[in-house]
């Protein structure tokens, strides 16, 4: 008998991307999740055979359940498995298996792995080495999260959220940032810092570590490491960093810099992302293709020639006289990143409108969230996306908005999804930016906002 995979939270995005992977490895594959999605129409086009729902029904003839970090410890098909001895793993468990047989580049850190992936995958792609991808997001440049190439690299991000990215031991390494996060795990910060400690020495010691050296919670971990390694960020303590940074809006969101490798100038680039966040991104990528002896005409036409990826500053709508712009951001850290990169574009107002996600993640960082929105004029909350938790008592957009308030900051509204669109339409002015937030739903409310403005 062939085995038999079956992957539960096959629509999200980072196990969809595992699917396609596991077909061209001729494994019969299927899956489950709660909702029907264009994500699991497309892998339904592939062959992939999906139910919706969840029924121990579903195993019949499945030798392995892959589960996500998302599926909780009752469901009833992970129950029937591990009473039958089905196999059980995790979905890093099967990616790591994937990987296997290729030099492996994996992308790790709270914020940026899904911009830096798929830099370094369209990179590599341009270079003619034909990676195979999985990635947590859509690629524009591929309209997915994965692609399977015949090249002897794999480009993987490694989720550190459940300590998932410890099954990995990639012969490159990047590490974005260590951030106050994913505490429902990890409870606190010697747990945390521990598990990036561990993934540090993880890595090939004959490949390469490149690290940001603007986090020095990351610094401090990397000093004792015995592997060759490789330091970005945003000032000239960095190996790698830029100079003479300029933000354009003219030719689209983009971001121009001088960059110095080793105490050289190396090249001028032109980045088709905005801001400084996204420079850092980059500065990781032309590392790693240097060290890869790419060609740096080649590196410069990647990172001017990308196209991003949805839901990542991503353009909704541009006229002389609106932008709409709809990003992931979740995390305060996020949320600051990316206003500061967007307030230069504006002489008018910057409208946020924000969907927290997780009441669990508003409870551990409210104070912050407080303190994150300052760049904007505008502000509307919307209620807590639960992504599947129960709500905790005293924990809402109500009180987020009244404390946000308490501190002088931007004008707060809260309101329910459905009034979004017209309270944006009464108040918008000719100049103004309006962005929104989050990584739930919100996202189809910036559709509706660019469909209104598109007539």
């Amino acid at each position: 008998m062939s085995e038999h995979i079956h992957l539960m939270g096959i629509g999200g995005i980072g196990m969809s991307a595992i699917a396609p992977l596991l077909l061209r490895k001729n494994y019969k594959v299927s899956g489950c999740d709660l909702r029907e999605t264009e994500i699991i129409r497309n892998l339904r086009r592939l062959g992939v055979a999906i139910c919706i729902g969840h029924e121990p029904a579903h195993l019949e003839d499945v030798t392995t359940l892959v589960y996500s970090s998302a599926i909780k410890r009752d469901n009833p098909e992970k129950v029937f498995a591990l009473e039958k001895g089905i196999r059980v793993l995790k979905r890093a468990q099967i990616l790591a298996t994937l990987m296997q047989e290729k030099t492996t580049i994996t992308v790790t850190g709270m914020h940026g792995k899904t911009t830096t992936s798929s830099l370094i995958a369209y990179m590599l792609t341009q270079a003619g080495i034909c990676p195979t991808v999985a990635i947590g997001g859509m690629l524009k440049d591929l309209e997915s999260n994965v692609c399977f190439g015949e090249g002897e690299f794999f480009v993987a991000e490694a989720d550190e959220s459940d300590g998932t990215f410890l099954f990995y031991q990639p012969n490159y390494s990047i590490i974005t940032n260590i951030d106050y996060e994913h505490m429902d795990y990890y409870k606190n910060w010697t747990n945390l810092l521990d598990a990036f400690r561990r993934f540090i020495n993880q890595t090939d010691k004959r490949g390469l570590l490149i690290y940001c050296n603007d986090d020095l919670k990351l610094v401090d971990l990397v000093k004792d490491c015995n592997k060759k390694a490789v330091s970005f960020g945003l000032t000239q303590n960095a190996d790698i960093f830029p100079k003479n940074i300029r933000l354009k809006k003219q030719t689209g969101l983009t971001s121009q810099f001088d960059c110095l490798y080793k105490g050289k100038f190396l090249e001028h680039f032109e980045l088709n992302l905005l801001g400084a966040h996204n420079i850092s991104n980059a500065l990781s990528v032309i590392a790693l293709g240097v060290e890869l002896g790419i060609d740096i005409n080649i590196i410069k036409e990647a990172l001017a020639g990308f196209k991003g990826i949805h839901r990542r500053m991503e353009v909704k709508f541009a006229s002389s006289d609106f932008l709409v712009i709809d990003d992931y951001g979740h995390h305060p850290s996020e949320i600051e990143a990316t206003l500061k990169a967007l307030r230069p574009l504006s002489s008018a107002s910057l409208i946020v409108v924000f969907q927290p996600h997780r009441y669990s993640r508003t409870q551990l960082l409210f104070e912050r969230f407080c303190r994150s929105f300052y760049l904007a004029d505008f502000l509307i909350i919307t209620d807590i996306y639960p992504a599947g938790e129960e709500p905790i008592a005293g924990i809402d957009s109500g009180l987020l908005c009244k404390r946000i308030e308490e501190r002088e900051g931007p004008k707060v509204l809260y309101l329910t999804k459905e009034k979004i669109i017209n309270s944006i339409v009464k108040i918008i002015k000719p100049g103004d930016v309006v962005l929104f937030l989050g990584a739930g739903d919100i996202t189809y409310i910036s559709d509706e906002l660019a469909r209104y403005f598109q007539g």
